[in-house]
């Protein structure tokens, strides 16, 4: 033999040996497997994932060890593998020795003239628990929101009513018999909040229909028309607290949006911004534009008592999360303001200090 063949032989035999090592220390699953149904070769990460010995696997049908769930659409792949057909990010199930069911992912190549299948998997078990967990919780929150959603539904519904008979009540008043000037000016007050509640309901009432057709009217929406009709439903809330509002829209004074989940996100932040002042100080809150790029964001900050971000972390925007003994205290304002957000593609932020005030940035999504 030359000393070039000699030099040949050895290579050949160097990368055999190479090929050996990389197919049994290989994390993962390589096998080589018959037409017949049957395991031909397997690495130990085979043996070692599914519990079996290496001699169990091979004495055995594969498709004893598949999960009998996926026996059948195993045996088609198969099938499929037979006709020549490659098979990529095939996913069954295996059920180990002790019982546990893993996912596999294979890629499997079928070389006819030797009558073999070359297949590699790789172990998805973790990645699918976490898409059942996932499911799960999306399931859940969909029942959540379904019955959320009914019960606002409701609620709007049966507040019409009471609302609709104090308008009758202003109706049938005379008020040109009154001669105190204060009274009447009251009078037009509370009428004239009660004409935007009823307002606000049918709105919300047509939100939630449209809502139940996937559709949630977006439109341009006019930044100081939406907050004056929020200031002005909420006129002798504001006068009584004594609180001072500053506005600025210079920046941009228009947002793609849906109008009434706006109105509602003025009203939720800025009632809160009073109802959590400190007590020693007027509530100082600043409602202000910015625009980022192709962003717009809206921004509201005051001066009460704010939040312990180390201690409530995720919390502030969850239903039914309450952080003071405040006597109106409900949790769900804030979980109001988060959904209308997220659920049309936007974002909202917070900053905030125990006592320090807090600062919420809204991102709309243009």
């Amino acid at each position: 033999m030359t000393k070039n063949r000699e030099n040949d032989v050895a290579q050949n035999f160097d990368v055999f040996n190479n090929f050996e090592k990389f197919f049994d220390l290989s994390q993962d699953l390589f096998c080589i497997a018959g037409y017949d149904g049957y395991f031909k070769r397997i690495n130990p990460s085979v043996s070692k994932l599914l519990e079996y010995s290496n001699e169990e696997l091979l004495a055995r049908p594969i498709n004893d060890f598949v999960y009998k769930t996926d026996k059948e659409k195993t045996s088609l792949a198969r099938n499929e593998l037979k006709n020549k057909i490659p098979l990529f990010s095939f996913e069954n199930r295996y059920l180990t020795k002790s019982g546990h069911i893993v996912w596999l992912l294979w890629t499997s190549i079928p070389v006819e003239e030797e009558k073999l299948i070359y297949a590699v998997a790789k172990n998805i078990t973790h990645k699918k628990e976490l898409e059942l967990e996932r499911t799960l919780h999306l399931k859940k929150l969909t029942e959540i929101n379904n019955e959320f959603k009914q019960l606002s539904y409701s609620t709007a519904h049966d507040l019409r009513s009471p609302v609709n008979n104090m308008l009758a009540i202003f109706e049938l008043m005379d008020i040109e018999n009154i001669q105190s000037k204060e009274t009447i000016e009251f009078i037009n007050i509370l009428k004239n909040t009660t004409d935007t509640l009823k307002e606000n309901l049918n709105q919300y009432i047509r939100v939630l229909n449209t809502k139940n057709q996937n559709d949630y009217q977006l439109e341009e929406i006019d930044l100081n028309n939406s907050l004056n009709e929020v200031l002005t439903s909420i006129n002798s809330l504001i006068q009584n607290s004594k609180a001072t509002i500053n506005i600025d829209f210079s920046k941009t004074n228009k947002v793609n949006f849906n109008k009434a989940y706006l109105k509602s996100i003025f009203l939720n932040l800025i009632t809160n911004a009073i109802k959590y002042s400190k007590s020693d100080i007027l509530p100082n809150i600043s409602i202000l534009s910015e625009k980022r790029g192709n962003t717009t964001q809206l921004i509201i900050k005051d001066n009460g008592i704010g939040f312990d971000l180390d201690k409530v972390k995720d919390k502030v925007f969850g239903l039914h999360q309450t952080f003071n003994e405040h006597i109106d205290s409900n949790g769900i304002g804030l979980y109001l303001v988060y959904n209308y957000i997220t659920n049309l593609g936007g974002r909202i932020s917070l900053e905030s200090e125990a006592n320090k005030g807090a600062k919420f940035t809204i991102t709309f999504n243009d």
